[in-house]
């Protein structure tokens, strides 16, 4: 458990796909805009909880080959990032585009299939959440969803202070322009350094 909490706040606290939209959203509609979108990206967590529990990594043993195109993806999409933060004129996450203001429902659907569509999580309960399962301690399925509890209780958490804290950060960073600077260049070393180890584990397959 103490092994799944480490990966998950490694995950969590660096830019992707649900930080942005959460910060974007609570930037634009207000933090009840930016709870409502949490409640969504969470939803998401509990639907690949489940399939981890139902033996999703199984499906990847099986195909070796399905398993490695999810791996070099999700490092494709990890390079993508840490160049949008470290290339000329690139912006932090904090610094997202507008957005037009929609629906509560619309927010937690948006949020929901952000999530989904995560490579990170899908790397995350595909390929790191089974190395922390032992058979010889019980039933895997069990073994399954309590990491993922803990893994969702850590994501939510520390999602929840960035839609609290979005605005505060945003300021911030405006007001310190060289602070920007250096966030967005330790955000995109971490995002490449995670895409390396990622494509030099490719060839290993779940357990």
């Amino acid at each position: 458990m103490a092994g799944i909490v480490v990966v998950a706040l490694g995950l969590v606290l660096t830019p992707g796909p649900n930080m942005a939209y959460l910060v974007s959203r609570t930037l634009t509609q207000g933090r009840r805009a930016g709870a409502v979108s949490l409640c969504g990206v969470a939803a998401g967590f509990a639907v690949y909880a489940a399939a981890a529990a139902a033996g999703l990594s199984t499906v990847f043993v099986l195909v070796p080959a399905l398993y490695a195109l999810v791996q070099v993806a999700g490092a494709g999409y990890l390079l993508w990032l840490a160049w949008r933060s470290l290339r000329p004129g690139g912006a932090s996450v904090f610094e997202p585009a507008p957005v037009p203001p929609v629906s509560a429902g619309r927010l937690f659907a948006m949020g929901l299939l952000t999530n989904l569509l995560n490579p990170k999580i899908a790397v995350l309960y595909v390929s790191l959440l089974p190395q922390f399962v032992d058979p010889a301690r019980g039933s895997v399925a069990a073994q399954s969803l309590v990491l993922a509890g803990v893994q969702i209780a850590v994501a939510v958490s520390v999602n929840a202070v960035i839609v609290l804290g979005a605005g505060g950060v945003a300021r911030v960073l405006a007001g310190r322009p060289v602070w920007a600077r250096v966030q967005r260049w330790v955000m995109g070393a971490v995002l490449a350094a995670l895409a390396v180890r990622l494509l030099g584990e490719r060839s290993r397959a779940p357990l």
